[in-house]
């Protein structure tokens, strides 16, 4: 997954969790952060962060603020839109006779249904932005819409679907995420029963430049 054209500013504050002001090119822009979760260890004044600008009729913003350089050095991309992009693009190299995005099951859309054989599977996608010591965790705010599609995947899982929830790693280096239980415990509990139930968990490993996304 690339953008098609990327700008590095400098990160100056986040007014509320839709927007931000960053130094571009000398001048102050308001920029919409494609990310609605904390960040607070991440967009810290004076850092870089990296902009797309998506030229949308309509739009407010110029740009959209969607990777930043943490400060112990690591780049993380933040679009919480492009773990779906991403993973799109690989299922569809997977052999897969079908793939459909934003499938209806349950009280939900699932991020994924994908059938091989006749044999039907749900996928479901949580973007992983917060690391500690080299781990990954999620969420970094509190996710009732998480823990219902965890419940959705159990549900299948127990009608006779494969049920997979992956977690798109959107950093290099980092292999494992663990739910982070001192934010949301009800997601930890969820994701374990989703273990227990026989629900693959996947860690999918990324590698990021500040102008793409891809799958390693």
């Amino acid at each position: 997954m690339r953008y098609d054209n990327i700008t590095k500013a400098e990160f100056i504050s986040r007014p509320n969790r839709f927007i931000a002001e960053v130094m571009v090119g000398g001048n102050k822009e308001i920029v919409h952060v494609k990310n609605t979760g904390r960040c607070q260890e991440l967009l810290i004044k004076g850092c870089d962060v990296w902009l797309t600008a998506p030229d949308s009729p309509g739009r407010k913003t110029k740009y959209d603020l969607v990777a930043v350089r943490k400060s112990n050095g690591l780049l993380i991309n933040i679009d919480s839109q492009a773990p779906n992009k991403v993973v799109k693009e690989w299922l569809e190299t997977q052999g897969y006779d079908r793939v459909i995005p934003e499938y209806r099951y349950g009280e939900s859309r699932i991020d994924f249904y994908m059938e091989r054989a006749g044999k039907p599977c749900l996928m479901e996608v949580k973007g992983c932005t917060l690391e500690v010591d080299g781990v990954g965790y999620f969420p970094d705010a509190p996710t009732e819409r998480g823990v219902k599609h965890i419940h959705e995947l159990i549900k299948a899982k127990q009608e006779g679907y494969e049920a997979v929830l992956a977690f798109v790693i959107q950093m290099d280096g980092i292999h494992e995420v663990r739910p982070n239980v001192a934010t949301h415990r009800e997601f930890g509990i969820a994701m374990d029963e989703a273990r227990k139930a026989g629900v693959d968990v996947k860690f999918i490993s990324c590698h990021v430049e500040p102008d793409s996304l891809l799958i390693v």
